[in-house]
């Protein structure tokens, strides 16, 4: 007998089917199960970056600029031309996009002349402000963070943006050193003016 533990039909011959029964029964569940997986992801995904599309104006450490329906801070993307998003696989993982059904709504502070969408190359629909692309960064977990001010990633900067719809630039912290420097000579002063 073998390993698989032969078994006998209705004539009594040996047969070893029922183990690549199993084998197949098992490889679809596992790949069923992986759509399953995928399918699940995917909608969690989805959920996460969809919006009603409110744009508010909140206060930060960087001053007032644009946020979420859930208070977290909108961005600019340096790469994005004319109107479009240079973002996406990874780089929209990191920086997901702001999607919208239907109309974008202006909150407080908010033009609603500047808010508009554009179409991505996967037919989801991203809100606009000034012609600019809106994303959130994933890494400002609460409301008013702006972790992702100043930040190169993708092959270009990342800035907030303010109700005026142009990004919002951290200005660089000044520090300034007063120095006072002594010399010496090693010869004597010139006694003859």
């Amino acid at each position: 007998m073998n390993e698989f533990g032969d078994r006998k039909d209705n004539e009594g011959r040996a047969s070893a089917r029922q183990p690549v029964n199993h084998l197949v029964v098992a490889l679809t569940l596992a790949a069923m199960l992986g759509v399953i997986g995928f399918l699940v992801a995917g909608s969690i995904a989805r959920s996460a970056t969809q919006a009603n599309g409110t744009v508010s104006l909140s206060k930060t450490k960087l001053g007032q600029v644009l946020v979420n329906s859930k208070g977290h801070t909108l961005y600019l993307f340096a790469k994005d031309k004319s109107g479009k998003s240079a973002c996406s696989g990874s780089c929209a993982k990191f920086w997901p996009p702001y999607l919208q059904h239907g109309k974008a709504t202006a909150g407080s502070g908010v033009k609603a002349s500047m808010l508009g969408t554009t179409k991505r190359s996967n037919g989801s629909v991203q809100v606009t402000y000034n012609k600019h692309p809106l994303y959130s960064f994933a890494l400002d977990k609460k409301a008013g963070q702006t972790n992702g001010e100043g930040q190169v990633a993708f092959g270009a900067k990342w800035y907030a943006v303010s109700a005026k719809g142009t990004a919002v630039v951290k200005s660089p912290s000044h520090t300034t050193t007063t120095t006072n420097t002594t010399t010496t000579n090693p010869y004597p002063a010139n006694p003859y003016p």
